[in-house]
């Protein structure tokens, strides 16, 4: 296979998925200024974050089906326009159930960017550079939680959550017009026809692999969708100490996926994964240590080092098990990213209703180390299959 991999393409896609990250990852970072602007409560706030994962998760599977046969570059950059305009949109919104129908209908553009992304660079990069293609167009998820959740978080509380809102619009503007410029026509990622549907569906490995994400982001978002609200409410952080904390969670995250970008091709993306669940799980055992800004800082290193990682390195894993089937099981593996925030961010409001802040965590624990059970199986199954084919 040519690889088409271009470095103007990755980077494009490495900033187009920075700017859908940067409006996903705003939320958990504006959340206090939300709910005090709109005067609701924190809970109710956080229904932006579960409401627009269950649009997400619901509609990645069947737009990489619906739109299969639309050229990509085209796609590619109405979605970004898409983006742009409804998050504009929200800023002339009254009130808190406007602004929820419109950013739902808004997170249409994560259900469809990211994973066609993905699946692109499967088509474009040869075999074996597809890894690490993916998981460097994947890292502008990490820069968008170095640099977008800090200043999501020191933007809203200094300058309002619009001011948020509107410098999302404008990124997404820009990332529309860099795919239209870069990307080249006719790119087509294989149809998913009913029977690769069907292929994908029954597929040990797949499936395993697919369930694994939506635990482990079920598990992560009990906690990460309240970080702004926990530290304010146990440490008493400032907007400048609160943006310290998003920022040095997102260099580590971004830290740990460049890390992986560079050997996911030699040990394997089915180790990188559970390496990087482990570190996760570290986090979270220790996550009562943090009783200060520093301890904080150094109870959240491990996890953010593993928490990019594990997205990028099940997107690879997913690709190498089944090349043909990528375009639906990395759709199906976004919807789990956000069905998992969903569940996750659902139940993390449900516990701080019921004064459980202090409780996230061992929920949280408890999903990734059930995520790191089933990553095992998946592996398992995986090289069970192979040993079938080669028979």
């Amino acid at each position: 296979m040519m690889n088409r991999a271009t470095p103007a393409i990755l980077w494009c896609f490495l900033f187009g998925n920075f700017v859908i990250g940067f409006g996903v990852l705003m939320i958990p970072g504006s959340l206090n200024d939300i709910s005090h602007n709109l005067q609701i409560s924190i809970a109710q706030a956080g229904f932006l974050i579960t409401a627009g994962s269950v649009l997400m998760c619901l509609s990645a599977p069947v737009f990489a089906t619906v739109l299969a046969k639309h050229d990509r570059r085209k796609l590619l950059t109405w979605v970004m326009l898409w983006y742009g305009l409804c998050h504009a949109v929200c800023l002339f919104m009254p009130g808190f159930q406007e602004i929820l129908w419109v950013r739902v209908l808004a997170m249409i553009a994560p259900a469809i960017f990211t994973p066609q992304a993905a699946a692109c660079m499967g088509q474009l990069a040869s075999p074996e550079r597809r890894g690490r293609a993916i998981t460097f167009v994947f890292l502008g998820w990490s820069v968008a939680s170095v640099l977008g959740m800090p200043i999501a978080a020191w933007m809203s509380e200094v300058y309002g959550w619009r001011t948020v809102f509107g410098t999302l619009s404008v990124l997404s503007f820009v990332s529309a017009a860099w795919v239209w410029w870069v990307l080249p026509t006719g790119l087509l990622p294989p149809v998913m026809s009913l029977s690769a549907w069907r292929q994908t569906f029954v597929s040990k490995p797949l499936m395993f692999t697919v369930l694994v994400t939506v635990v482990s982001s079920s598990g992560q978002f009990f906690l990460t969708a309240y970080f702004a609200p926990y530290f304010k409410q146990t440490l008493a952080t400032s907007p400048s100490e609160l943006s310290v904390l998003f920022g040095w969670f997102g260099a580590c995250g971004l830290l740990g996926n460049m890390l992986l970008s560079r050997r996911v091709d030699r040990m394997g993306a089915d180790r990188a994964v559970n390496l990087s669940l482990l570190l996760i799980a570290v986090s979270m055992v220790c996550w009562s240590l943090g009783t200060s800004l520093w301890l904080a800082v150094l109870v959240l290193t491990p996890w953010g080092l593993g928490m990019f990682a594990t997205n990028s390195a099940q997107q690879a894993r997913l690709i190498h098990i089944a090349p043909a089937l990528a375009s639906g099981s990395v759709a199906l593996n976004t919807s789990a990213i956000y069905l998992g925030q969903a569940i996750g961010s659902a139940g993390g409001g449900w516990l701080i209703e019921h004064d459980g802040m202090n409780q996230l965590h061992w929920f949280g624990l408890a999903g990734v180390l059930f995520a790191l059970l089933l990553s095992l199986l998946a592996a398992r199954a995986t090289r069970r299959d192979r040993r079938h084919a080669s028979v």
